[in-house]
């Protein structure tokens, strides 16, 4: 009996793009692609904390340049795709966040948000399909918040909401050219950019409550289901989402 064979997490001879790459859950990504044999561009608006993850990989032994890159910037971006590219992987994780009321939301950070989170979202994937010729996984890390709403949220969760319909909408154009679209939806994750939430009695409280696993999630949750979408492992999933949310969204 010819047994199945297990595909391969393996990413080796593969380039890899992961936007807002210097920290947080973009460098978990990105580490967790390079440690499998990626080579990898790590994007990010900062230079220094940029060069600083970067040669932190290099140090470990691990293939990575970084490149300075402002996503809302269009044209920067179509650079790093020719200069950079092709890219058989791009993982998305640029994000903002500016919480308040909905009554209290003024255009400004709406605008800075959808700017970020959705419109520059948008064009890196169409971006990145231009350029996959031989196929590819595109990876958008999105949020629980794409699945639900959530107090002082409104602009957050109608950006995710968003990136997640455009992601099914894109993966049904592009699969007949074997490029795979996905999400990643994280729960509360362990960051500089949840400090503030998480430093907040009244907030840890309600997020302890929602998380059915009992704890803050940290950057290593979300590595794995990153390194599944980017690797052969998932070569029939598109169009989806894996929620990395602790059983927030179960109920």
């Amino acid at each position: 009996m010819k047994l199945p064979r297990t595909p391969s997490f393996r990413l080796d001879g593969r380039c890899a793009l992961v936007t807002g790459g210097s920290r947080g859950i973009g460098l978990g990504c990105a580490v967790a692609l390079a440690e499998a044999g990626a080579e990898v561009v790590l994007a990010a608006r900062g230079r220094d904390e940029l060069e600083m993850a970067a040669g932190a990989m290099r140090e470990a032994g691990l293939d990575a340049i970084g490149v300075v890159l402002d996503v809302t910037d269009l044209n920067a971006m179509r650079a790093v795709f020719a200069d950079r590219g092709p890219f058989g992987i791009v993982v998305n994780s640029a994000g903002i966040a500016r919480h308040s009321l909905a009554m209290d939301t003024g255009p400004e950070d709406f605008d800075t948000v959808t700017a970020v989170n959705f419109r520059a979202a948008y064009f890196l994937a169409r971006e990145a399909a231009m350029h996959m010729k031989q196929g590819g996984s595109i990876i958008q890390i999105s949020s629980q918040m794409g699945h639900i709403g959530g107090i002082e949220r409104a602009v957050y969760c109608g950006t995710k909401h968003g990136v997640e319909g455009f992601t099914k909408a894109m993966a049904i154009e592009w699969g007949d050219r074997g490029i795979r679209v996905n999400t990643v939806c994280p729960t509360f994750i362990r960051t500089p950019l949840t400090e503030a939430t998480l430093d907040d009695p009244r907030k840890r409280d309600w997020i302890m409550s929602m998380i059915k696993l009992g704890r803050i999630a940290e950057v290593e949750d979300v590595m794995g289901a990153v390194l599944f979408l980017a690797s052969d492992a998932s070569a029939m999933v598109t169009g989806t989402s894996i929620l990395v949310d602790g059983g927030w969204t179960a109920h």
